[in-house]
């Protein structure tokens, strides 16, 4: 793995409560390692779709816009709430989902 570049890292316009600066460190000094610990499932925010944490962005506008060929400094430019972090969760949550085994609904022969 390389090693990340502090450019990627931008300030939320409005911070996580926990997380003020949206540093990946959470106010008790708790480095935030796992990146899908910043995806929220809530029924009242996005019709109950998976967003970033703090935010009202969906993780599908995230990876339709890493889809699209946008990097994360392009996508937090584009939505100030979210942080690199955020975008890097997305992508783990995705990689998650990909990882499921999928079964067909009839057996293949």
């Amino acid at each position: 793995m390389g090693t990340r570049s502090p450019t990627l890292r931008a300030p939320r316009a409005q911070p996580d409560a926990g997380d003020p600066a949206g540093s990946g460190v959470w106010e008790d000094g708790v480095v935030n390692d796992n990146p899908l610990e910043l995806i929220s499932v809530d029924p009242s925010v996005c019709h109950g779709q998976p967003c970033i944490k703090g935010t009202r962005v969906m993780v599908t506008v995230v990876l339709d816009a890493l889809a699209a060929g946008f990097d994360s400094v392009e996508i937090v430019r584009h939505h100030p709430t979210l942080t690199a972090d955020g975008v890097r969760a997305a992508a783990a949550y995705e990689a998650r989902l990909a990882k499921q085994e999928v079964r067909p609904l009839t057996p293949t022969t």
